[in-house]
């Protein structure tokens, strides 16, 4: 199973069109869809007041493991609705409302290009394809629900927990996989909008640093600063998207060996950096 695609409602389509492909280096093919590996498409933006994450897209590898999942999630109580596959571009398609309202999609069979994906602007590529399109840190206003949802039933794996302090907040966030990616999903509290992020890993360091330049110059709003997670090791920064939520853009993230792997409590969210410029950079008061 991997995070298949994300779909937004947006309220400025040009602004989105040009963040994606102007900042984060994704294929616009059309549609309003977005590709950055070998699927036909893994981002889709639509037209609507609402700026926040309209449905989210799990795949999974098969339509047996699609079919069990499905079954599973039913047997727990939850409703669960087959769609329109060709909506989806996939073989077959599943919709939900996971516990904490975010519409959610299970999906078998996405299409794949032809064409390699290619980028003068990512020139090296992203880390996708089998590990899924990235990670996305959800809304969740009640966390065990969503740990039992997410763990018990539909089958992600416990990847560790961070539990701190910074800069006067709380943090409690729990991160699951689903494959070798560190983790595919994770969640902490209720957020304003549906997620907090959702992030895209590239396969040079060099990358990181030149979409931290392309947002500068580009006005996106820097929220987190250049930094490493100590749990999946990711070099990355975090920027507002034009809709007002995060992303993030990382490299390095350390994958997962179930054979080996033991689950562990980190007491800081980031080993260095990640610091937030509208209260590091302040001026000091005169």
């Amino acid at each position: 199973m991997q995070l298949g695609f994300l779909e937004f409602e947006v309220s400025d389509t040009e602004a989105w069109t040009a963040f994606l492909t102007g900042i984060l280096a994704v294929d616009d093919v059309g549609g309003g869809r977005f590709r950055h590996d070998d699927h036909t498409w893994r981002i889709q933006i639509t037209e609507g007041p609402a700026d926040d994450l309209a449905c989210l897209g799990w795949e999974f590898d098969d339509e047996a493991s699609l079919d069990a999942a499905v079954a599973r999630i039913r047997a727990a109580g939850h409703e669960v609705t087959e769609a329109d596959a060709s909506a989806r571009d996939c073989a077959k398609r599943f919709t939900l409302t996971d516990p904490g309202g975010v519409p959610t999609e299970l999906v078998s069979g996405m299409a794949r290009s032809d064409a390699p994906f290619t980028s003068e602007v990512a020139k090296r590529g992203f880390v996708a394809n089998e590990l899924g399109l990235g990670h996305i840190v959800l809304t969740s206003p009640d966390k065990e629900a969503s740990r039992v949802f997410y763990e018990d039933v539909v089958g992600f794996k416990l990847s560790d927990h961070i539990r701190t302090e910074i800069y006067g907040h709380k943090v409690d966030l729990s991160f699951f996989h689903s494959n070798a990616r560190h983790h595919s999903l994770a969640f902490g509290g209720p957020q304003r909008k549906r997620l907090h992020h959702f992030m895209l890993e590239v396969k040079h360091f060099d990358d990181v640093g030149m979409a931290y330049d392309r947002a500068i110059r580009g006005g996106v709003r820097i929220m987190q600063t250049l930094g490493r997670h100590p749990n999946d090791r990711m070099f990355s920064f975090y920027a507002l998207t034009p809709s007002r939520f995060h992303f993030e853009f990382g490299w390095g993230g350390r994958e997962v060996d179930d054979e080996t792997w033991e689950p562990t409590t980190y007491d800081c969210i980031s080993e260095w950096g990640h610091h937030p410029p509208q209260i590091v950079f302040a001026k000091p008061k005169p």
